[in-house]
């Protein structure tokens, strides 16, 4: 299937750059374009794309109060919203997560990046860049303890080992060639690890793995 993506982003030199990208990709599709974001909320309601693509900073509406609107907990039908910027400020991060986007990216990140984060919003998953959820943690660290919420289950070897590489900021493809598994497997642990801890997003499982000391680096076994 392909899936139709809306860009929003003031300046029109990164939206065709980001358009020239995805539409590159064989299963991407850009169906609109938007300069703010009062015109991203009002395209992505009458276009119904598979995934909005927002800056931050626009024109009117910014690209976090769009995604609300779009994708926040009182929208019955939300919509599947990646944040992309330039801008590397932890509050940003928070704030686009808490109004219900699927994926955090910075401008920097790549082609490759990029189109596997649509391709996980898309899927009703969320990928936060690596070094975005690093950076995250050394926030965290700073604030405030709070209750660290037990698994429903306990976790396998090889979960403690996939946990102990997202909470370093490891990409799906570096776990896979870390512990020698595929990366469909690296899909299927990280998904499990969701469900047991109870994490909408890998910035959460890092969280956790932090407040559990789980962040010691762990021998891949095969």
């Amino acid at each position: 299937m392909t899936i139709r993506v809306l860009i929003a982003d003031d300046q029109e030199l990164v939206r065709t750059g980001l358009s020239m990208i995805l539409d590159a990709q064989p299963d991407i599709e850009i169906v609109g374009q938007a300069s703010d974001g009062n015109d991203a909320v009002a395209l992505a309601r009458r276009l119904r794309p598979d995934v909005c693509l927002f800056d931050i900073r626009m024109p009117g509406l910014d690209g976090i109060q769009a995604t609300r609107m779009l994708a926040g907990p009182d929208i019955q039908d939300p919509m599947a919203v990646v944040i992309i910027t330039t801008f590397d400020l932890d509050e940003y991060v928070f704030d686009a997560l808490r109004a219900g986007a699927k994926g955090f990216l910075l401008k920097d990140a790549g082609s490759e990046l990029l189109a596997q984060a649509i391709r996980a919003a898309a899927n009703g998953d969320a990928l936060i860049a690596p070094n975005v959820t690093v950076r995250l943690l050394h926030a965290f660290s700073g604030a405030a303890p709070s209750p660290v919420p037990q698994p429903i289950e306990p976790l396998t070897e090889r979960e403690e080992q996939v946990l102990a590489d997202v909470a370093r900021g490891l990409s799906n493809s570096e776990i896979a060639t870390n512990l020698y598994i595929t990366l469909s497997t690296v899909k299927t642990h990280i998904a499990s690890l969701m469900t047991k801890l109870g994490a909408r997003n890998r910035v959460e499982i890092a969280i956790w793995a932090h407040q559990t000391e789980r962040m010691r680096d762990q021998s891949p076994r095969p």
